[in-house]
C-alpha cells in the first residue's frame, strides 16, 4: 500500500489542489448568488445570451 502510495503522489498531490480550487470556485458561486451578485458586466450588447438574463430592460 506504502509503495502504490509513494509511486502515485504526484497524482495525488495533483489531484487534490485540483479539487481544492474546484471546490473555492463553487463556494464562491454560490456565496456571490445567496448575495445578489452576479457575473453580468450590463453591457447586453456583446452578449452572447442576450434576452435571456435578468438585465433585459
Amino acid at each position: 500500500m506504502l509503495t502504490w502510495f509513494m509511486t502515485n503522489l504526484g497524482t495525488i498531490v495533483v489531484t487534490f489542489i485540483l479539487v481544492l480550487i474546484v471546490a473555492c470556485i463553487l463556494f464562491k458561486l454560490v456565496r456571490d448568488k445567496k448575495q445578489g451578485r452576479s457575473s453580468c458586466g450590463g453591457n447586453c450588447a456583446g452578449c452572447s445570451s442576450c434576452g435571456s438574463c435578468r438585465c433585459v430592460k
